[in-house]
């Protein structure tokens, strides 16, 4: 089964930005909104490319040509994450694995601000961040993923030893993703530098910044909270593939 585990109350009211019930469905949200010009698909399913992200994103799982739409997106005898559905699969489709995430949205106790150390990274810096990436494993990162937002790091002697930056755009809020430090340069306060830092150009431009981790990272979720984040939500999400 795959269902939403159900929202949290948050205390995110009274900053600037949209309504959360876009955050609800967010990979959605950002497809048919801000990000998509990097859509594939249509009125039922989309999805970024594969170089960009993984996240595949469905309109409604009441319609019942979802599951065409979704098949007819992603081809035959594929591996795709999904979430928010609550039900039997369709013949053909499989489990291939599950696990649960929470969702946090920034508070009034969030007080970002820039970073002097902090170098905005782009097409030049990909080996490097793909790396920092293999090294720390802090979520999905693509060759072309950097192009979502703005991202971050740090470097020392060279090498970039810490990142930050923004993922999904829902309109009216961005993801703070990507947040890697390595493991000699953990206990310094980087990540929590880089996160203020994404969050205080997220708030520039009028938007509110959100964030996901795994349920069981539970450090880092204690560490966002310190830094004025609050959980608004827990999901469940599942790996399934599609009929060969």
């Amino acid at each position: 089964m795959l269902s939403d585990a159900g929202a949290a109350p948050s205390s995110a009211a009274g900053a600037s930005g949209g309504e959360e019930s876009v955050l609800d469905n967010a990979p959605w949200h950002a497809l048919t909104g801000p990000h998509a010009r990097f859509a594939i698909g249509g009125d039922l399913a989309r999805r970024y490319p594969d170089d960009v992200a993984p996240f595949v994103a469905v309109r409604t799982w009441d319609d019942p040509h979802v599951w065409d739409a979704l098949l007819e997106l992603v081809g035959t005898g594929a591996e795709v994450g999904v979430s928010g559905y609550d039900g039997e699969l369709p013949a053909g489709w499989e489990f291939t694995g599950s696990g649960e995430g929470v969702q946090l949205v920034q508070t009034p106790a969030l007080t970002p601000r820039p970073d002097d150390e902090a170098i905005e990274l782009g097409a030049d810096d990909v080996a490097d961040m793909l790396a920092i990436v293999a090294r720390t494993q802090p979520g999905p990162f693509r060759p072309r993923t950097h192009e979502l937002g703005r991202y971050v790091g740090i470097r020392r002697q060279g090498r970039l030893v810490a990142m930050a930056g923004e993922r999904l755009h829902p309109a009216g809020w961005t993801e703070i993703s990507a947040v890697a430090v390595d493991a000699d340069h953990r206990r310094q306060g980087l990540g929590s530098r880089l996160v203020l830092d994404v969050a205080f150009h997220i708030q520039e431009r009028g938007d509110r910044a959100l964030m996901h981790a795994a349920a069981t990272n539970t450090g880092a979720i204690a560490a966002y909270e310190r830094l004025g984040f609050v959980l608004r939500r827990r999901n469940r999400f599942a790996s399934v593939r599609t009929p060969s």
